[in-house]
């Protein structure tokens, strides 16, 4: 990326930007698996904000004592009677039957069964500490249980990892006023840590930006079939706080969506995404009533799990690997084979809205990984997440298309949902009717919308043939 838009970006996101430096910042962090948006966080706390410097030695400090690498340090504190103070990624879980409020830290051996979140701590961030995956700092001590027979961890002080309390959607719409559509796509892709000059075109660099959508859009359901090496883990994995990979093992519908032993809501109801990751390696258990819960949720956002209805704004995404041939394009013009055969089936891959061709994406190499001034992964993942309950562009969609005749309820669906999200991502300035460009609207946003879902019917129709490909007639007012 030229250093003219790192320059853009220097000014029109001045409190937000940052200077990326991988070879630096892995000696830095080396030893500690942290996502991207933790990282971001902490260089920007360290960092001189006109020349990029770090200070080494008090990041180093700091990591030592909030962030030890060393897993037993913090247990042998923890039972000598210390008090420690940890930024963390911890899981939470509330038993109603039992009133018990617990938690785990997998990174530092801290089980379930150890973790105790005590009735002040929970009180005094009520609506935070909710089931499921949370980044915070957090202080621990040993405590001795009721009966004083035992003891336990417990977490005495909280402070949630959200830096940016709140982000503001009009100052990101009018500092992309100052970037070309060109420009502001590669920002896009050095804000996701690649590089722009990493992608042949901007078939690749559009075909990359388009695993934000689920970011940006609530609710939208995408299925993405690429070669090994092309990024996907790292995009849906280190980006956001507000997404849930599903990577291997074994899948419940008690663990997606409602736990009725446990009372306890699944890993779809408390986050932005969730994304199954190497789906051909996940076992499903109870496949059947899976599906027949997925069907329900991907057409609606509800479900009803054992007599309790379940909700949610969660988009969900199927990522697999498919065989290429040599010129890197499918095998087989039945991409849905490479799905495991529970997904196999047209009615439920027809509540998918949107498709993304990963075989057109580069593998990634280290100089692809991005060098210079751009916006740090936390505000860039703050303000995506901000835009899912933003509906001015689904307002301003309406204004501007109009589907013609009886257009399928899915079909047009899935094209408002799509180019609605390419809207957010790639045209935030426009606010009116007035602002938009007719011609980057149907290059960008609508055409895109309509390839992606034209791809799902072709592929429903290859398993169902009763399923049509044609598409609806749509107007541009």
């Amino acid at each position: 990326m030229n250093s003219e838009i790192c320059e853009k970006i220097r000014t029109y996101f001045s409190q937000m930007s940052i200077y990326k430096d991988p070879e630096k910042t892995n000696s830095i962090f080396v030893g500690r698996n942290l996502p991207a948006f933790v990282k971001d966080f902490l260089l920007k706390r360290f960092m001189n904000v006109q020349t990029g410097n770090i200070d080494t030695i008090g990041l180093t400090e700091f990591l030592d004592n909030v962030i030890p690498a060393n897993q037993g340090s913090v247990k042998d504190k923890i039972v000598s009677g210390q008090e420690v103070t940890l930024l963390a990624r911890f899981i939470v879980y509330i038993d109603l039957v039992k009133g018990v409020k617990q938690f785990a830290i997998p990174d530092f051996g801290i089980k379930l069964s150890d973790g105790i979140i005590p009735e002040f701590t929970y009180k005094k961030h009520q609506g935070e500490l909710v089931d499921g995956e949370k980044w915070g700092i957090v202080k621990l001590c040993l405590m001795e249980d009721n009966d004083g027979k035992k003891k336990h961890v417990n977490m005495v002080e909280y402070k949630p990892f959200k830096p940016y309390s709140s982000v503001d959607v009009s100052y990101l719409a009018e500092a992309r006023r100052h970037f070309t559509t060109q420009e502001w796509i590669d920002v896009l892709l050095s804000a996701m840590e690649y590089d722009p000059d990493g992608f042949i075109n901007m078939t690749q660099k559009l075909e990359f930006i388009s695993r934000l959508l689920i970011f940006a859009e609530p609710r939208l359901n995408v299925i993405e079939l690429a070669p090994k090496g092309t990024g996907k883990s790292y995009v849906f994995g280190n980006l956001s706080k507000y997404g849930w990979l599903v990577s291997g093992g074994k899948v419940t519908r008690a663990k997606l969506f409602y736990d009725k032993t446990r009372q306890q809501n699944g890993i779809i109801k408390n986050h932005d995404f969730t994304v199954f990751d190497e789906i051909q390696t996940i076992e499903f258990q109870e496949p059947a009533e899976i599906q027949a819960a997925l069907k329900s949720y991907l057409e609606s956002g509800k479900t009803t799990i054992d007599n309790n209805e379940f909700s949610s704004e969660c988009g969900l995404m199927l990522m697999g690997n498919i065989p290429l041939t040599e010129d890197r394009r499918p095998a087989s013009l039945l991409y849905f084979n490479s799905l495991p055969k529970n997904f196999r089936e047209s009615a439920l891959l027809d509540r998918f809205h949107c498709f993304i061709e990963g075989w057109l994406l580069p593998r990634v190499d280290t100089s692809m990984i991005f060098k210079g001034w751009t916006i740090n992964v936390e505000y860039f993942s703050e303000i995506l997440h901000t835009m899912r309950t933003n509906n001015s562009y689904n307002l301003l969609f309406d204004q501007l298309v109009e589907f013609v005749g009886k257009a399928d309820m899915r079909d047009s669906k899935a094209i408002k949902r799509i180019a609605t999200g390419y809207m957010k991502l790639l045209f935030p300035h426009w606010q009116s009717v007035e602002d938009v460009n007719r011609e980057e609207f149907e290059m960008y946003c609508l055409n895109p919308a309509v390839h992606r879902r034209g791809i799902i019917k072709e592929q429903c129709h290859n398993i169902d043939p009763e399923f049509k490909v044609g598409m609806p007639e749509i107007e541009i007012r």
